[in-house]
């Protein structure tokens, strides 16, 4: 999972020119990519900066993705049993995970050649964005964008890297989880390893 997370953070930030319309789905990655280059470009150090790389990627980039419909996906069947206060702490924690993630694999992939190929509208509130990824050791990934409309926006509820979807990898842990300990065990298991996470951060950093 962490390789495709990879592949789906250089797809986010390093597409080639597209429509730039943020009404449109695609328009929407293109302006976000856009932004997020011009601010790395102005400061190549950022990447070596995890408390600021953090900052960039949830300013940016998490805004873009519906975490409540995405984690609802992963946790399937049990989110329906949650309570509000369970629902609201595997929102928060599963968002942290994939901010943790998105820092530690932010230069695994230095200027990758990334196309959009089509976004296909499934109805007027959800659509598929479909793009090719050309990284550096020759290798071309597909990378689908599933996006639904939200408020007048539209937002990532899940990615598709090589036919293997970014909800469904999750879901058989969450649900492993869940089974043994629980919707409160999965929470604490999560909140430990982001936190664990953040502590390695920081003392590597002061290292």
């Amino acid at each position: 999972m962490k390789k495709l997370l990879m592949i789906l953070l250089a797809a986010t930030l390093s597409l080639s020119a597209f429509a730039q319309d943020v009404a449109t789905p695609d328009g929407l990655i293109m302006a976000t990519v856009r932004e997020v280059l011009a601010t790395v470009k102005q400061d190549k150090t950022i990447v070596h900066d995890p408390s600021r790389l953090q900052a960039l990627v949830d300013e940016k980039i998490l805004p873009h993705f519906d975490f409540t419909r995405m984690t609802q996906l992963v946790v399937g069947r049990p989110w329906r049993a949650a309570t509000p206060e369970q629902k609201e702490a595997l929102v928060r924690e599963f968002r942290a995970m994939l901010v943790r993630t998105y820092t530690s694999v932010f230069s695994a992939y230095p200027d990758p050649e990334v196309e959009v190929k089509s976004a296909k509208l499934l109805d007027e509130n959800e659509a598929t964005v479909r793009s090719i990824i050309r990284v550096s050791d020759g290798r071309v990934v597909t990378v689908d964008y599933e996006m639904r409309k939200k408020d007048g926006g539209w937002k990532a509820f899940d990615v598709t890297v090589e036919g293997i979807s970014m909800v469904t990898s999750y879901r058989g842990s969450f649900a492993d989880e869940i089974k043994q300990v629980g919707i409160d065990g999965l929470i604490k298991t999560l909140s430990e390893k982001n936190r664990d996470a953040g502590d390695a951060a920081t003392a590597g950093k002061k290292g």
